[in-house]
C-alpha cells in the first residue's frame, strides 16, 4: 500500500469520540461519577444532556430518558442490567478497596467485592444508579 493510499484511507476512518449512557436521574448519576473524579459542572444536574471530557479527549455523555424519548418516541430503557460498563484504573490495590468502600458506604450497590483476579489485578464492580457496571481495578504489586 502506498503512503498516499494509506493516508487517504486513514483520513476517512471513524474515530471513537464519545461514550453515551442513558440515565433515569441526571443529578444522581452525575453525583456517582463525580465521586470517581470526573468533572461535571453542577448546572448539568438539571440538564437533559451532560458531558465530561476524559484524558485523551474522549467524552463521556449522559442523556436522560426524556431526552432519548424526544429523539425517538418509541425508545425504552433496556430490560434488566444496563449494557454499558466503564472501568476506572486505581493507583493501587488498596485504592480499589478504598473507592469500593466509599461508594458502597454512600449507598451505591456493590456487585462484586474487591478480589485478586487471576489476570493480576485487584478488581471490584459497583453499579451506578442506572445499573451500569463500573469496574475498579489496579495491578497487583
Amino acid at each position: 500500500m502506498s503512503d498516499t493510499t494509506h493516508s487517504a484511507s486513514k483520513s476517512t476512518t471513524p474515530r471513537l469520540a464519545a461514550i453515551g449512557m442513558a440515565v433515569a436521574d441526571m443529578a444522581r448519576s452525575l453525583a456517582f461519577y463525580r465521586r470517581l473524579g470526573l468533572t461535571v459542572p453542577a448546572a448539568a444536574d438539571t440538564a437533559p444532556h451532560a458531558e465530561a471530557t476524559l484524558p485523551g479527549g474522549l467524552r463521556l455523555m449522559w442523556d436522560t430518558y426524556e431526552t432519548l424519548r424526544s429523539l425517538d418516541p418509541g425508545w425504552t430503557p433496556s430490560a434488566g442490567a444496563a449494557p454499558t460498563g466503564l472501568a476506572f484504573e486505581c493507583a493501587g490495590p488498596a485504592e480499589v478497596d478504598k473507592v469500593y468502600a466509599e461508594l458502597t458506604g454512600a449507598g451505591y450497590t456493590g456487585q462484586k467485592e474487591p478480589w485478586d483476579a487471576p489476570w493480576g489485578q485487584r478488581y471490584a464492580v459497583v453499579l451506578d444508579p442506572d445499573g451500569h457496571g463500573v469496574d475498579l481495578f489496579a495491578a497487583l504489586a
